[in-house]
């Protein structure tokens, strides 16, 4: 696999502060540049940022993908599969509500991986995934 490079998202919140608390605390990523309306975070190296915008009323969206209602949109990062591991027992500890619970996706099939949703304290939706073969990332 080619070196990847760090993607950027830049993603709205309507309490800057509760969201770079959870970013920060419970995330355990380190903040960079800020101003009063969004802050810089290194998510496993790629970088996320948190705007301020006001409220919205619209609801969760969700498809079914292996059963589950995946909520859209999402984002989150591809991790190493022990990294997932330590991590998403990591977010257990603190008490992290998930939407999925973290189980492994595509059992036995093409794709096979560990996968866990959870929404960030604006309702951002977050999915962090592993494949023991990353070859399988873009596999049919």
């Amino acid at each position: 696999m080619q070196q990847i490079t760090p993607f950027h998202v830049a993603i709205p919140v309507h309490n800057l502060d509760d969201c770079r608390t959870f970013y920060r605390d419970v995330l355990e990523c380190e903040e960079g540049r800020s101003s009063d309306h969004w802050v810089d975070f290194n998510l496993f190296g790629h970088q996320l940022v948190i705007h301020y915008k006001p409220k919205s009323e619209e609801e969760l969206h969700t498809n079914p993908v292996d059963g589950k209602n995946v909520p859209v949109p999402h984002y989150g990062v591809v991790l190493p599969w022990k990294t997932f591991e330590s991590f998403s027992e990591k977010l257990k500890d603190k008490g992290i509500e998930f939407i999925i619970e973290p189980y492994i996706r595509f059992k036995g099939e093409v794709g096979e991986q560990a996968t866990m949703f959870f929404l960030d304290p604006a309702g951002n939706a977050l999915e962090f995934k592993a494949f023991k073969d990353m070859g399988q990332l873009f596999a049919k």
